[in-house]
């Protein structure tokens, strides 16, 4: 009797469980990090939240889906008016401070904060406050460490999905942002915020100790370090110290070898964006920059600006131990390896370690045809 019974409450909790799923648009997996998915079961759509996939089953559930006829996507009635604002860029809220327009009211509310500096979301673990709620969201993985977004082209992690669609861009080179002045494509928005400004000139940023004006306020406060001499950001391997965030990820690419900028012609890749961006001059053979002193032409303008301070003998990077001045940045770099004793530069055949790459490159030449180490990068 008491067999029966195990068997008819197994068969009572299987019959509640397939109703259950059948009713259900939630389909739960588990991830690597053990963390839950949420996935739609009729477009299987990922949602990290259930509240955010139960929003989106209404798409399904309730409400009849309108196609857009212009890119064919999908929406429901409510949400195909905002969509069409993409393509006929219709802003019809303004900010009635800084005048600002803005193609949603949730954007302008947000935007809004902006000068109220009103920070409703707070975190429970550091206590740091967010004008919104996505944001305590995004903040909140640098205490769990949850990274949720993966590539799947080099593998890499991101724990801001934002930061993961940029970074997918360098593998498939889309650039959807288009300047309406000169046209030319970015991968970035903040890419395409940037290069407006040379449109405009407008610098609205200054320096309150030597009182040079900058387009914006990031690049301003990085300036502020050739002040301070502050370098916050270390690198993780040789502890090398750096003033900005980029120059560390550079610097750690030394140790790694990672190159992830690739050539869409000839597919060589590359450590730095910069890199690449003076090899596609081997490809054009386009060289816009011209030299009103010399009249000799550069294919970027970062060089025709390194090659001008040969006629005004201008020397704006300092060593900090030294004071030993120089034309360019990357000779500074060379030249304080001379304090550090920094070598960053590794042989792949015996390991012997070198400060310049000229030197790395001219030690390869001692070899032929043997069988490359592997370096360890924690000792």
């Amino acid at each position: 009797m008491e067999t029966v019974m195990k068997i008819n409450e197994t068969n009572l909790v299987s019959n509640l469980c397939e109703k259950e799923s059948s009713s259900d648009t939630i389909l739960q997996i588990q991830t690597a990090l053990d963390k839950k998915r949420f996935i739609c079961d009729i477009c299987k759509e990922e949602f990290l939240d259930k509240s955010h996939l139960n929003k989106h089953s209404l798409c399904h559930m309730k409400q009849k889906l309108y196609s857009c006829n212009i890119c064919s996507k999908e929406f429901s009635q409510k949400h195909i008016t905002m969509h069409y604002r993409v393509h006929t860029k219709e802003k019809s809220y303004s900010c009635n401070v800084c005048h600002k327009v803005f193609s949603r009211q949730s954007n302008l509310n947000r935007h809004y904060r902006a000068h109220t500096n009103e920070k409703l979301f707070s975190c429970d673990v550091c206590h740091k406050e967010f004008s919104e709620k996505a944001s305590l969201k995004i903040h909140y993985r640098t205490h769990t460490k949850e990274k949720p977004y993966s590539c799947d082209v080099c593998h890499k992690e991101f724990s801001d999905r934002r930061n993961f669609s940029r970074h997918y861009r360098i593998h498939t080179n889309e650039k959807p942002y288009s300047c309406d002045v000169c046209y030319k494509e970015f991968s970035q928005k903040g890419s395409l915020n940037v290069h407006y400004l040379t449109h405009t000139k407008e610098k609205s940023y200054s320096c309150d100790v030597c009182h040079k004006q900058f387009s914006r306020k990031g690049v301003l406060n990085s300036h502020y370090r050739t002040h301070t001499k502050e370098k916050p950001y270390s690198c993780v391997v040789c502890s090398k110290m750096f003033s900005h965030k980029g120059n560390l990820n550079e610097h750690y690419r030394t140790h790694t070898n990672e190159k992830p900028y690739s050539c869409d012609v000839c597919h060589k890749n590359f450590s730095h964006k910069h890199y690449l961006n003076q090899h596609y001059g081997i490809h054009t053979k386009e060289k816009p920059y011209s030299c009103d002193v010399c009249n000799k032409k550069f294919a970027q303008k970062q060089l025709l600006s390194r090659h001008y301070r040969i006629h005004t003998n201008e020397k704006p990077y300092s060593c900090d131990v030294c004071h030993r001045s120089f034309s360019q940045r990357s000779h500074l770099n060379q030249h304080q390896r001379l304090h550090t004793n920094e070598k960053p530069y590794s042989c792949d055949v015996c390991c012997k370690v070198f400060s310049h790459k000229f030197s790395l490159k001219r030690h390869h030449q001692t070899h032929a045809n043997e069988k490359p180490c592997t370096p360890d990068l924690g000792s």
